[in-house]
């Protein structure tokens, strides 16, 4: 399915007929942009340019449900729209019956460490695990209670056993043994297959208090084997060392339960890049590359792998991605690359900034959803959004630092100001000399961020 596809309701429709969006998601939007994040609903509203990047990670999506494996790093400046893009595939894949996980990384939450961080990061994927009817995360319980009662559906009707027969309940357990008895032979498998045996007899016999020290477990919030072993009779945690391991037995498991497959999102790698030991920051360079080569190599199935991060994170060959030589030799461009001339195809996918005409329609987009939050007739014009947009593309330094981010907050703060002062002259007040014309510290800054003496 081509991205051109992915939002014909909204698109489709003419001008003056396309309904009116409801306030609580235009709320969303307009804040979340305004304070410079990306607002997680209401995508389809705003989404503009992008196609080819689009139309690649999808093709990852495919091969993904077909049985496949994908890995790709998305690369950009800060506030070129990777975050906006990594939620545009978050929201669409789940409508493709795929589950997401998604975590931003951070000093306290890495791929690998020694006093937790690895696991902090496979806690924060699992709590915010999310399905197309639980999009905002928390949905490990409801995939399990959905998985047991799809099954029990299953065997009812293949069956036609009575639901309260002993009968109905073996042949519910045997069809349950079948999913799991494919798992025992991964790494770990036979564990988290016992565990699942252990929630459905919970699930079962209404014992809600078992079912919840499983799923206790499966958050890997478990901090000894001793406690496991205890309450589960499994004499083995989650840890910094092996949580990739279960999200791939995640993957594996999620499809079986009738899912497309387990899509998983890591943003914000810039923050592996800063970590000052540099054998810490090896070690998890490390651990990117066995996630990258279980991907390409076959060894994981139904799992999809984004990572997010500047071009300076990844292409640093002192501190960044490129300074481990194994990843760098797979990951850097070959011969042939240039500027102008992409190659969806490659692992790393550069996002290019949006053009000046895909700016002028996102931001005719966002005077629309401003006029409709707060109920006014939109009194911005086309020439008005023209001079907006010649104004911000003419700062200096605009042309290689400037980024869909601060032209966005320029343009809500314009909208609000005169949403409060209506007396104003918009275009003159726009090609007012009182008007900031300099680009934010924040991106003519960020090539020497990371600057050491």
């Amino acid at each position: 399915m081509s991205c051109k596809n992915m939002y014909d309701e909204v698109d489709k429709m003419p001008e003056n007929n396309r309904p009116a969006i409801p306030k609580r998601i235009a709320s969303a939007v307009i804040n979340s942009l305004k304070g410079g994040v990306v607002p997680r609903i209401g995508l389809p509203y705003i989404t503009v340019g992008r196609e080819t990047e689009i139309d690649a990670l999808l093709h990852d999506v495919d091969i993904i449900e077909d049985g496949g494996a994908s890995f790709r790093f998305i690369v950009g400046k800060y506030g070129s729209g990777k975050s906006f893009l990594l939620q545009t595939i978050r929201a669409h894949v789940m409508d493709r019956g795929f589950v997401v996980v998604d975590a931003d990384l951070s000093p306290e939450r890495r791929l690998q460490g020694t006093k937790g961080q690895g696991l902090a990061t496979y806690k924060e994927l699992i709590r915010n695990m999310s399905t197309k009817t639980r999009p905002d995360g928390g949905a490990l319980t409801l995939i399990l209670d959905r998985w047991i009662s799809s099954v029990q559906t299953e065997t009812a009707a293949a069956t036609g056993l009575a639901a309260d027969s002993p009968e109905f309940a073996d042949a519910v357990e045997r069809r349950i043994f079948e999913v799991i008895s494919a798992l025992n032979e991964m790494v770990h498998g036979f564990d988290f297959a016992k565990l699942l045996t252990v929630y459905y007899r919970s699930y079962a016999s209404g014992d809600d208090e078992s079912k919840a020290k499983v799923v206790k477990w499966f958050r890997g919030e478990y901090t000894t084997k001793t406690e496991a072993k205890n309450e589960l009779g499994v004499n083995i945690i989650i840890t910094d060392d092996d949580w990739y391991e279960y999200i791939k037995l995640f993957a594996a498991f999620l499809r079986r339960a009738g899912y497309g497959g387990l899509l998983v999102l890591i943003d914000e790698l810039v923050n592996i890049y800063k970590i000052p030991n540099a054998i810490t920051r090896q070690y998890n360079y490390e651990k990117i590359l066995t996630m990258y080569n279980d991907t390409l190599q076959g060894k994981a199935k139904h799992l999809g792998i984004i990572m997010g991060g500047t071009p300076q994170c990844i292409e640093d060959t002192r501190r960044g991605v490129y300074s481990y030589e194994a990843l760098r030799s797979r990951l850097a461009e070959g011969r042939f690359g240039r500027e102008g001339v992409k190659d969806m195809l490659a692992p790393v996918i550069h996002l290019a900034p949006l053009t000046n005409e895909e700016m002028l329609v996102l931001t005719e987009k966002l005077a629309d959803i401003h006029a409709g939050l707060f109920g006014y007739q939109r009194v911005i014009t086309q020439e008005d959004l023209v001079s907006f947009i010649r104004l911000e593309f003419s700062r200096i330094g605009s042309g290689s630092h400037i980024t869909p981010r601060e032209v966005i907050r320029d343009f809500i703060e314009l909208l609000d100001i005169v949403y409060q002062n209506p007396q104003i002259n918009i275009s003159e007040f726009i090609m007012s000399e009182d008007m900031p014309s300099s680009v934010s510290q924040e991106s003519t800054g960020d090539e020497f961020a990371e600057f050491e003496i």
